[in-house]
């Protein structure tokens, strides 16, 4: 049996090299010479962790992608306890993931966003998944989406009916009685066999790149305009709007003491509202 320790290495290992190969991909998509920036954050108690932050704005393919990665540990309030399993006792928790959004230049190409994470406290589980936010309507781009995502589930023996369904349900905005995009798959409290389940977060992290890569590829050179951006910019209002007010990972790294500008950095660069 693996103990704890050697997995949080692994984890940890893992989503440094998955971050730095996002990042390195990006760039090659990217027709600009633009570049991540890299920024580095510590918690305030130096061995509770912290994490790096890597933006890219204002490219041509790129508006803004932030591709975050941390490691953190330290003991949640007594209000937040209840919200996450093994916490109720010592509070005490460790916890490593690696996020990213991207915002697109064109208009065509949609929002993507990605995040996988492995936490502990006395019970240790993964979870994540993948979604993205078109403000135009495309039927072959959503089934690439989904058939992609289903592929990776099946030779996983995951469930996609069921992650597909909690995406859905996770990424609604209920006073808009509206979805926030085409969905994709979200899940979380994986905890039956660690090795599996790593090597699902694997795979997908890797299924992530050569997806975005496709996704952009399909419209890069398809031209846009200002009605097509006007659209773009009210669809990234709903993308604030759950942020803000429902996203878990925000609430998460808010009440981790994690660092607000790399919380805050899946935001869009522009959004309007009507």
């Amino acid at each position: 049996m693996i103990n704890t320790n050697f997995k949080k290495k692994m984890v940890d290992s893992w989503f440094s090299y998955l971050q730095s190969q996002i990042c390195k991909e990006f760039e090659i998509i990217e027709t600009s010479n633009k570049k991540f920036k890299k920024r580095i954050w510590r918690k305030p108690i130096i061995k509770e962790g912290g994490g790096t932050a890597f933006l890219l704005t204002e490219g041509n393919v790129f508006e803004k992608v932030g591709v975050n990665k941390s490691t953190v540990s330290g003991k949640f309030e007594k209000k937040f306890r209840s919200k996450i399993p093994g916490t109720k006792k010592s509070g005490k928790y460790w916890a490593s993931g690696i996020s990213v959004v991207a915002h697109m230049k064109n208009p065509k190409i949609p929002a993507i966003h990605f995040n996988t994470r492995y936490i502990v406290t006395s019970k240790e589980w993964f979870g994540g998944g993948m979604d993205v936010t078109p403000s135009h309507n495309d039927k072959k781009e959503k089934l690439l989406v989904h058939k992609t995502l289903k592929n990776i589930c099946i030779k996983n023996k995951k469930d996609y009916s069921k992650y597909k369904k909690w995406c859905d349900e996770y990424f609604y905005l209920p006073h808009r009685s509206e979805a926030r995009g085409i969905g994709g798959i979200f899940f979380d409290y994986e905890t039956k066999d660690w090795n599996k389940n790593f090597k699902f977060v694997r795979e997908l992290g890797l299924t992530f790149i050569d997806l975005s890569k496709q996704l952009v590829e399909n419209k890069i050179n398809l031209k846009w305009t200002k009605n097509d951006k006007k659209k773009q910019l009210l669809k990234r209002g709903r993308y604030v709007e759950f942020n803000l007010l429902f996203d878990r990972g925000t609430k998460f790294g808010l009440n981790t003491g994690g660092n607000v500008e790399s919380i805050l950095m899946s935001l869009p660069p522009q959004a309007n509202w009507e």
